[in-house]
């Protein structure tokens, strides 16, 4: 059996019961080291094969590999599996070589929904994910989708917003954003969330220091009727109060 399981944004107590319990039954754990090294205290005494970064395909190789061997596997990915995680890879392997493997995958909380819980209530009216890694989507391809969120005026999550090999993309994106929505549209910040240097940090387009952003931050930005009250980031929903 050929697990893939969404670990949740880092710790413990947001993880499912279900992955925990996947996790300790299974034989093999297969994940990015980093991953892997997050849940240590489950996988003691397991078969672990990591890699590092980039090395995706490799990994879900080995984990049908070892699945066509009659071993219980799980290949671990942070928050969901299936945003922008390893089920998707999984199951393209797989539909490319018919193998018959049974394959389950466990859902996990995606960094925008434990970040939202940590801003507050922003994602409580219509709402998109997009990405601005152009690692393996075409930045021309990100353009458009940004220009179509923010023109229909989306609360929009931003993954994998600045990094040193991109420290400009959300520099470009927000400029593509301003295009559409005021340079004081509400912005949340969370950063490392589950983990020890977790932090909320509320702004907006115009006042944000981009420094304080990076790989392990999401960022949400509000739509027109997003606003900030007793340090929260609200998002009406529209019921008539």
């Amino acid at each position: 059996m050929l697990y893939v399981v969404g670990l949740g944004p880092g710790e413990k107590g947001k993880m499912s019961l279900e992955a925990m319990e996947v996790i300790r039954k299974v034989e093999v754990i297969v994940g990015y080291t980093t991953y892997v090294r997050l849940i240590h205290e489950l996988v003691s005494g397991k078969e672990i094969i990591s890699t590092g970064m980039k090395q995706e395909i490799d990994r879900c190789k080995k984990a049908i590999e070892v699945a066509k061997e009659g071993k219980n596997v799980a290949v671990i990915s942070s928050g969901d599996a299936g945003v922008y995680g390893m089920a998707g890879l999984v199951l393209e392997l797989l539909s490319q070589t018919n193998d018959e493997i049974n394959v389950k995958i466990v859902p996990g909380i995606t960094a925008s929904i434990a970040g939202a819980a940590l801003l507050g209530a922003p994602l409580m009216n219509d709402f998109c994910h997009i990405s601005l890694s152009d690692l393996m989507t075409p930045w021309e391809m990100i353009e458009k989708r940004l220009h179509a969120a923010a023109s229909a005026d989306f609360v929009i999550c931003l993954y994998n917003p600045r990094s040193k090999g991109r420290p400009n993309h959300l520099t470009k994106a927000l400029e593509i954003i301003q295009q559409y929505k005021p340079k004081e549209t509400i912005l949340g910040l969370a950063k490392d969330i589950g983990r020890k240097k977790e932090k909320a940090i509320l702004t907006t387009m115009a006042q944000l220091d981009e420094t304080m952003v990076d790989m392990t931050t999401v960022v949400l930005v509000g739509n027109k009727e997003t606003y900030i009250h007793n340090e929260r980031m609200i998002t009406p929903r529209g019921y008539q109060l």
